[in-house]
């Protein structure tokens, strides 16, 4: 069995291309620090999902505005990409937001909050504890 599937391949081609083509050539300016973290290409290679993030920047409405200045450049990307990348079909893009940074960092200060509970429920525990055993 290969060790890599070839969609996983140009997944990776395509997240650097992409990558580089947004940071340079995109001349947007509502286009905000964007990352792509993730790319999956369809089994044929038809279509492509690309999952960014935005640095800094949460809020549905720069969310929104930063995929509909992709979506637009979109056509402009895919013919860079079919010039940079040999394929006989470039797949055509779609964007996604990746809120899995976002959640991730949430439940992580859930945990933080409910780490931190527990430590000052414990120290009042038995610091309670210490004081009924020395009123004895």
């Amino acid at each position: 069995m290969r060790e890599f599937k070839r969609t996983d391949r140009v997944a990776d081609q395509l997240q650097k291309e992409l990558a580089v083509l947004i940071q340079r050539e995109v001349k947007d300016p509502r286009l905000g620090m964007v990352t792509i973290s993730g790319v999956t290409v369809s089994r044929d290679l038809g279509y492509a999902d690309i999952y960014i993030t935005l640095l800094g920047e949460n809020d549905v409405e720069r969310v929104e505005e930063n995929i509909g200045v992709l979506k637009r450049a979109r056509g402009f990307l895919r013919s860079q990409i079919a010039r940079r990348i040999k394929l006989r079909h470039v797949p055509e893009l779609r964007f996604h937001y990746d809120e899995s940074i976002v959640r991730g960092e949430e439940l992580s200060s859930l945990i933080d909050e409910a780490v931190a509970s527990d430590k000052t429920r414990h120290a009042d525990e038995t610091g309670e504890d210490e004081d009924n055993e020395e009123g004895r």
